[in-house]
């Protein structure tokens, strides 16, 4: 009996080769830009063999699903769905770790960099003049003349805080659009903050001054599709960035957001306490346990809004995140006292006391609420 004709296997799709450089896209609700992005690294790269990796963190308007088409079309186009996680200094680390060539490129996916100065930029690298090439739009030849007046305010103050604070000596640190040797990047990676929205910056200043970098010209273009990314928080995730590496990295950006929070929680604590004794007449006991309990919600709010945005509660997780972080709070006081009365008897300053036990509740509520109430599952 002859054997059943089998199939014909499917025909593989046309592969590229093996790529020189990885083109990294953080992504979030760029369902529109997408495509427009992926043709436009086709026409800029031409007979270079390259690959895009898009790092889309879950978009609800199902970017990666747009992005997963494309791949199943062309093998040079990949994706990574981050679930649990949010935030562009992360998605941009992943992205150029997770790169098969050996360099990795960052733009944007809102069309607004230059593609068309990647060959340039991977033409330095190659021979060996940068080690890192920033698309820059203060320097001659560079512009920025689509931001309105409030942004590029903003980011001229930023880019001279930077500048002063840290010795960048670079004109635009702020850029979202460069160019690095992988292995150069996979040194300093683990020095790197996944938080906030400046990984340029960050890649900068953790080098100190160890990379050799070029800048290029290119103009800032108008964004088509979607809605900008940028909000307050990113003040504030820039300021955290500056202090953490003026320290070196010896406190994280996360932890000083949360130190923060906790400064805030301090100023509501005082505040319903002065209330209750003042305006409601309340015993003290009850006063100041009325305050724990509003700066200790508070906290919680503001560090679910602010410090720990990437791994936000929601839901039902909100309500036992909440009992969680009380729980953690109350521990937290408890280490806090028992800190200030070991300082207080060794060496009987009040202040010197209250600081020791004050830090020693903020890095113990800091390091618990990580494990038991925003814990990366």
């Amino acid at each position: 009996m002859n054997e059943a004709i089998r199939p014909a296997p499917p025909v593989p799709l046309q592969t590229a080769d093996i790529p020189i450089v990885s083109v990294v896209v953080p992504t979030f609700n760029e369902r529109d830009n997408v495509t427009t992005l992926y043709r436009r690294l086709e026409a800029a790269f031409k007979d270079v063999p390259w690959e895009v990796v898009f790092v889309d963190d879950n978009s609800p308007d199902g970017t990666w699903q747009v992005v997963r088409e494309l791949s199943r079309n062309d093998s040079r186009v990949r994706c990574i769905r981050r679930i649990g996680r949010r935030g562009l200094s992360g998605a941009c680390i992943e992205g150029i770790l997770a790169a098969s060539a050996p360099f990795a490129a960052v733009i944007d996916a809102d069309l607004q960099h230059d593609e068309t100065q990647l060959p340039k930029m991977l033409s330095l690298l190659q021979s060996g003049a940068a080690e890192l090439v920033v698309g820059s739009r203060y320097i001659e030849g560079g512009s920025a003349a689509s931001f309105d007046t409030k942004r590029a305010g903003a980011s001229a103050f930023a880019t001279e805080i930077a500048r002063r604070a840290l010795k960048v000596e670079v004109n635009d640190p702020m850029s979202g659009f460069f160019m690095i040797r992988r292995d150069r990047f996979e040194q300093i990676a683990p020095k790197l903050s996944t938080q906030g929205f400046k990984i340029l910056l960050d890649i900068i200043a953790s080098a100190e001054g160890g990379l050799r970098t070029v800048e290029v010209p290119y103009t800032f273009g108008s964004r088509l599709h979607g809605e900008s990314k940028l909000d307050s928080m990113v003040a504030l995730d820039f300021l955290g960035l500056v202090l953490a590496k003026m320290t070196n990295d010896v406190v994280s950006l996360r932890f000083l957001m949360f130190a923060m929070v906790g400064g805030i929680g301090l100023f509501v604590h005082l505040a319903t306490l002065f209330l209750g004794l003042n305006l409601f007449d309340m015993p003290f006991a009850e006063a100041q346990a009325l305050g724990a309990f509003i700066a200790m919600t508070s906290n919680f709010i503001l560090n679910n809004f602010l410090t720990y945005r990437d791994q936000r509660l929601k839901g039902f997780a909100i309500l036992r995140g909440l009992l969680a972080f009380y729980l953690v709070c109350s521990v937290g006081l408890l280490a806090n006292v028992g800190v200030a009365f070991s300082v207080y008897d060794q060496e009987p300053i009040w202040w010197l006391a209250g600081a020791a036990g004050a830090l020693m509740g903020v890095v113990w509520n800091y390091a618990i609420s990580g494990l038991f109430v925003w814990r990366k599952r």
